[in-house]
């Protein structure tokens, strides 16, 4: 039987400052592999010690100061890291690795685009839409096994949101957000594996606002985070989970972790 390997994601939104919920979520879940978006430090103070201490001896960190920033921390070896600039202005948005059974595995954080979903009002948004178009054409190109992980900032299918009649006109369910998405989709008929193992139209969140007085009440969730794979990969897929409970740890992000099994 092929050994399985646990790869989990998740928008920590400062690592730093939510090591304790980091280091919880490892000793109860215990993946394999991390990836991390919006940690937020640069690599020189990234906490490389706490996740040596738990066994993620290998490290690939792309961080920025107070902004953005990138890791995946490993139990496995991974080797041939790469950080693609497809915000096009040195955001650390990306990072990328190779697994020792040639899969690759890569970690990214997609712009959240601003408030006003307009590219001529709004640059945010516009950079948000190029940065998709440069990962599809990067897509088109792709011949390995590969698993795609991050946040991706969209929530594509109406069930992926608390109301979509309320939130067509939002930044992250627009339409033309949406179908950039599906375009980036196509461009290597990626798996999305979080629907594979949670059908549409069931309900399934992986982000909910701080606004929120009572998050858990208001369930004005979304689901922004994703885990595709190529089709070779999915076809090893066993479990996918999205570890909900993790919102309402003490001071939790506003996301949520997601983790999928492979029998690789």
């Amino acid at each position: 039987m092929p050994a399985p390997l646990k790869i989990a994601s998740w928008n920590i939104n400062s690592v730093r400052f939510r090591l304790d919920i980091v280091e919880k979520f490892l000793n109860e879940i215990t993946p394999d592999i991390l990836c991390l978006q919006e940690t937020k430090t640069v690599d020189e103070t990234f906490p490389a010690e706490a996740f040596h201490r738990l066994g993620y001896t290998h490290q690939v960190l792309n961080g920025q100061r107070m902004h953005h920033g990138v890791a995946i921390v490993s139990k496995v070896p991974i080797a041939e890291d790469d950080r693609l600039d497809w915000q096009g202005n040195r955001e650390a948005r990306h990072v990328g690795v190779r697994l020792e059974n040639g899969m690759r595995l890569e970690n990214v954080y997609v712009p959240a685009g601003g408030d006003t979903p307009d590219r001529d009002l709004n640059p945010k948004f516009g950079q948000k839409l190029d940065f998709l178009e440069r990962m599809t054409r990067w897509s088109e190109t792709l011949d390995k096994p590969t698993l795609l992980v991050g946040d991706f900032n969209v929530a594509p299918l109406e069930c992926d949101v608390w109301s979509h009649k309320a939130l067509l006109k939002v930044v992250s369910h627009t339409p033309v957000e949406v179908e950039a998405l599906g375009r980036l989709r196509a461009a290597n008929d990626w798996i999305d594996l979080g629907r594979e193992f949670i059908p549409a139209p069931e309900r399934c969140y992986t982000w909910w606002s701080y606004r929120a007085q009572d998050w858990a009440a208001s369930d004005r969730g979304r689901r922004l985070d994703h885990m595709w794979a190529s089709a070779d990969v999915a076809a090893k897929a066993v479990a996918h989970e999205v570890h909900e409970a993790c919102r309402g740890w003490l001071k939790p992000s506003d996301h949520v972790p997601l983790v999928t099994e492979f029998a690789l």
